[in-house]
């Protein structure tokens, strides 16, 4: 795993696109997470992967902590924020509003007293791998399959505050022994479980 790495680029061409024409407040992912209806609650992306979500969350006005065990991954997303953070202001600005962790996030949940928590797990492969980018499979070829994203729901469910949102490939069914969504978000090929917590 030393000889693998992975590059990760917050201030490219593509992904200021992404953040100019995204459609703001008003995407599936700022919906999930409450970012609607003028609230702007803190946010802990607890899978932080390539960080591209939470970093759209930042972009939107919330404060992020990000969340990530692998440390090739983690040191990759801190890079990219070193860079993000002394760009333009479109990725400056988000920049200096996220958090990295580097750690598992079933333990550093107990101690942060989050608000809403956010668990987009990897996924299973897709049959077709040109459908999916070099990065998200450089990424995959790291961190392999999320095993205990079961136990990293359950522990985010208790922890949080507010609510959780787990991002899920619409074809495949939720791990067994999870209580029911409060209600969904659905896009085209991804479904947003949102769970609110009564605490």
């Amino acid at each position: 795993m030393s000889q693998q790495q992975i590059h990760i680029d917050f201030t490219s061409a593509a992904f200021r696109h992404r953040l100019k024409y995204g459609g703001e407040k008003g995407q599936a992912l700022a919906k999930a997470v409450g970012l609607n209806k003028g609230r702007t609650p803190a946010i802990v992306d607890a899978t932080a992967g390539l960080g591209r979500d939470g970093f759209i969350l930042a972009h939107l006005g919330a404060k992020i902590t990000m969340i990530e065990r692998i440390p090739i991954v983690a040191t990759a997303i801190q890079k990219a924020l070193q860079v993000a953070r002394k760009a333009e202001p479109i990725f400056a600005e988000p920049a200096k509003r996220i958090k990295l962790i580097t750690g598992d996030a079933i333990e550093v949940l107990s101690n942060i007293s989050p608000q809403v928590v956010y668990i987009d797990p990897m996924h299973p492969a897709r049959k077709k791998s040109a459908l999916v980018k070099q990065n998200m499979r450089d990424l995959r070829e790291i961190v392999g399959d999320d095993d205990d994203k079961q136990n990293l729901i359950l522990a985010a469910l208790q922890f949080a505050s507010q609510r959780v949102v787990l991002k899920w490939p619409k074809a495949a069914s939720l791990p067994n022994d999870l209580a029911k969504p409060s209600y969904e978000i659905s896009g085209k090929t991804t479904i947003y479980y949102v769970f609110i917590c009564s605490k």
